[in-house]
């Protein structure tokens, strides 16, 4: 399995810890942060333990502004129980590009941000991986988020092909696709995406686009992809019904599909 291509990195900086703030000198930036969830917060609220808040983490501006990175809900929270102070993390002379990729490196192995929250709050911050998906998807007249003719929305899955194969394969499995299916909702479903970009990731420098695309649309719409996608993964059993593996069955029907009329020693093993 390919490793990672993108990583968040930070310059090295002054931090201070265990420092007292108000709760009225902080401020959020929307976008180096996820959304505020007024109900999380609320409930945070009213259950809330004073002693266990734990620090929050806070980027200090030049101009001596606070904001806050990591934390948000502790902080709304604080203030609807009405806590006038919070403890708090203060990093100095991040931008806020940096901020929002502090913020990403924070809540990698905790509570996670939604996929698309990261993709934006990663675009603030720069982080390659995040850029380099959307370059991409702009040259495709496409956006992130919700599924529709311009519109994707298997974030993650988007990601990982990035992540996994590079932009270069992303731009190929969206060129595939569309010529495969034309422009549709079902042309961005994410299995689909998925099972293309698995196969042109691991066997791209083999394949001619258009011959696979011409190949793809012989064996159907998208729908009627989707369709075996999700028939095949089901008689697998419950523990094969997941995302993974439809995007593993994806791949197979795509080698399947370019391997029609092929002699046996020029096939690309499923």
């Amino acid at each position: 399995m390919p490793k990672a291509r993108y990583t968040f990195e930070l310059p090295e900086h002054d931090v201070d810890y265990g420092v007292e703030i108000p709760i009225k000198d902080l401020n959020i930036d929307p976008q180096a942060q996820r959304t505020l969830g007024e109900k999380r917060a609320q409930n945070i609220a009213n259950n809330m333990v004073r002693e266990a808040i734990g620090s929050i983490i806070v980027s200090k501006r030049p101009n001596g502004d606070l904001y806050i990175v990591d934390g948000q809900h502790r902080w709304r929270a604080c203030a609807l129980a009405g806590i006038p102070v919070i403890m708090a993390e203060i990093h100095h002379g991040l931008s806020q590009a940096q901020e929002a990729i502090l913020f990403l490196i924070k809540n990698r192995e905790s509570h996670k941000p939604r996929p698309i929250d990261e993709y934006h709050v990663g675009l603030t911050g720069g982080v390659p991986l995040f850029v380099d998906t959307d370059r991409i998807l702009d040259k495709h007249g496409l956006t992130l988020g919700s599924t529709s003719t311009n519109g994707v929305g298997a974030v993650s899955g988007v990601l990982q092909i990035v992540d996994r194969y590079g932009s270069s394969v992303f731009d190929r499995t969206l060129t595939v696709a569309e010529e495969s299916w034309e422009r549709s909702a079902e042309t961005w479903d994410g299995m689909l995406l998925g099972g293309i970009g698995m196969f042109l990731g691991r066997w791209g420098d083999l394949v001619d686009d258009k011959e696979l695309a011409r190949k793809i649309q012989a064996m159907g719409t998208a729908a009627k992809w989707r369709s075996e996608i999700l028939s095949q993964s089901s008689r697998g059993g419950f523990n094969n019904s997941g995302t993974g593996s439809r995007v593993s069955t994806a791949y197979r029907l795509v080698a399947s599909a370019w391997n029609r009329g092929r002699r046996a020693e020029n096939r690309i093993e499923a």
